[in-house]
């Protein structure tokens, strides 16, 4: 690549965060470029500096608490950096675009589709409502938006993850800019909308003649996506490279470590003959659709219909499929936090006709893990007493020190500090915070536990050692688990009996083996192929819900 080729050179970035008097160096001394109309990737680890040195290119960080030590931003010529604020904002949107990683905290949940879309286009473009209508609608059509009309008054609620994620690549790509970051684009979509938006991605960018910058810790989506890579690590570039010697031949320890990072092994052997936790039979979770002025039942959303499992101790069934499939309503149906039809017996009781105040006892014996623990675990609370909370109500004899030793025995349990108990969420890594949100569960010795995406956001490696530590923890305790994911690499590592979800009914169900080796349905082998980079067999196309 020669110099006249290049559209954007970052040298020698330093990127240091201001709180109090501690300065924390955040980048150190980086150097990347990328040509006109080349995918480059930098991955690493949360915490490695990607997306910090990503934001820094747009001057997107929460300045004067963040500074640049040293380094230089070069975009066609023009160092960003020594920019000024109006500059800067001819230059973002218009010449420089950017995805986030959640779309649904980077749309306005108060606007529509169309004036979110359109705002983009009138700032930079100057175009009046009806220009900005057509133009929105022939960006909604390109990013793969079915019926694009109907979606213009639509809120960001009303659509599904695979749809949120598109309005983000139409709005940054409004103004066909020459430079688009993509910061995690795929990592809360199911793998099939993943391998959508990345194919979407790939064309649009050869297209327009786009370059992209993909910062990313799956190192499957580079390699599908990049030409070039940067590896990260604490805040500095430790190998970079063409991307097939990157994966055939890496030098860096840190690089080998990145690529062996996936969760393997097999699912513990359990006793098929071992009492059975929870059992249900044509289970339905059906929502009512109601119109008209006098708001009567029209027609109904079949959330689960007909769905029948048996789970039995120390066991792990895996529940799989698209966003909307019905997995987490599933999930939430058989731990009676909604409402549902069909019998639900748990060690023998049938409790789907108990009341809230019958369950309650019922409650620490069934528990649950939440796919953002950060989202899950109160800002305001410290560890200790967000583990704490449910011994206080299920257990109100144990006193203070009681407590405080039982919390401490359940950090130790899941490979924490049980002396970090006075610190807050904030203060962990995403691993870390999953490990307390595991703790908060197990700490009232549940037989059962749903756990609901629990890998989705984390690192590679991160992922691995949850897998361990559920393995670890059901082995010891002999639970049983619901493991909902789209994640079938950590489903096969986990789970011994698979069900496949598609619009609320199971389309094929089996041991792990039996799933994973020979699928038989069209829909199941497309799940796999777009998991673990396969072919699709023929007629196995997947529409996104």
């Amino acid at each position: 690549m020669n110099s006249s080729e290049t559209l954007l050179q970052v040298r020698n970035l330093s990127v240091a965060f201001t709180q109090g008097k501690n300065k924390t160096l955040a980048v150190d001394r980086i150097s990347f470029k990328i040509a006109r109309g080349e995918a480059v990737a930098i991955v690493g680890e949360s915490g490695s500096g990607k997306t910090v040195s990503a934001l820094s290119i747009l001057k997107l960080l929460p300045y004067p608490a963040a500074s640049h030590p040293s380094g230089e931003i070069f975009f066609q010529g023009r160092n960003l950096l020594a920019s000024t604020e109006e500059e800067l904002r001819e230059i973002r949107g218009r010449r420089i675009s950017m995805i986030f990683q959640e779309p649904m905290t980077s749309l306005n949940p108060l606007h529509t589709i169309e004036r979110q879309v359109g705002e983009v286009l009138k700032v930079h473009r100057g175009l009046d409502d009806a220009e900005a209508r057509t133009r929105v609608l022939e960006l909604l059509y390109k990013v793969g938006i079915r019926e694009p009309e109907r979606r213009l008054q639509a809120f960001p609620h009303e659509l599904s993850g695979g749809q949120r994620q598109r309005i983000m690549i139409a709005m940054a790509l409004a103004n066909e800019p020459d430079l688009l970051i993509a910061d995690e684009p795929t990592t809360a979509l199911d793998v099939t909308i993943q391998a959508q938006i990345l194919e979407l991605l790939k064309d649009l960018s050869r297209e327009m003649g786009m370059a992209l910058l993909l910062i990313t810790h799956d190192l499957g989506i580079v390699r599908k996506m990049a030409r070039r890579i940067y590896v990260m690590k604490s805040g500095k570039i430790v190998e970079e490279g063409h991307t097939e010697s990157i994966f055939n031949d890496p030098q860096h320890p840190y690089t080998q470590h990145l690529l062996a990072a996936e969760p393997k092994g097999e699912p513990g052997a359990y006793d098929t003959g071992a009492p059975v936790v929870l059992k249900t039979d044509d289970l339905k979770v059906w929502f009512p659709i109601k119109t008209g002025l006098l708001k009567r039942t029209t027609d109904y959303v079949k959330a689960v219909d007909g769905v029948s499992l048996e789970l039995r101790e120390g066991q792990t069934v895996g529940v799989v499929g698209e966003s909307g499939s019905g997995k987490t309503t599933l999930g939430r149906a058989l731990l009676r936090l909604i409402a549902s039809t069909g019998p639900l017996i748990y060690m023998g009781r049938n409790i789907d006709g108990l009341t809230s105040n019958q369950m309650r006892p019922l409650r620490k014996e069934m528990q649950i893990v939440f796919q953002d623990p950060y989202g899950s675990l109160s800002p305001r609370l410290s560890v200790g007493q967000i583990i704490e909370e449910g011994l206080i109500i299920q257990q109100p004899s144990l006193d203070y020190e009681s407590r405080r030793e039982r919390v401490g025995a359940a950090l130790a349990e899941v490979g924490l500090d049980p002396d970090s108990q006075d610190r807050y969420p904030h203060e962990f890594s995403g691993g870390q915070r999953q490990r307390i949100a595991v703790a908060r569960a197990m700490v009232l010795e549940p037989n059962f536990i749903m756990l609901d995406e629990p890998t989705s956001a984390l690192d590679m490696s991160v992922q691995a050692q949850i897998v361990d530590l559920l393995r670890g923890l059901q082995q010891k305790r002999d639970l049983a688990y619901l493991f909902i994911s789209h994640d079938l690499r950590v489903v096969r590592a986990l789970c011994n009996y698979v069900i496949v979800m598609r619009a609320g009914k199971v389309v094929e169900e089996g041991t792990s083996q039996q799933i994973f080796e020979s699928p038989k349905e069209g829909y199941t082998r497309a799940l796999l192929a777009a998991a673990l980079n396969l072919e699709v067999a023929p007629g196995a196309e997947l529409e996104e819900t």
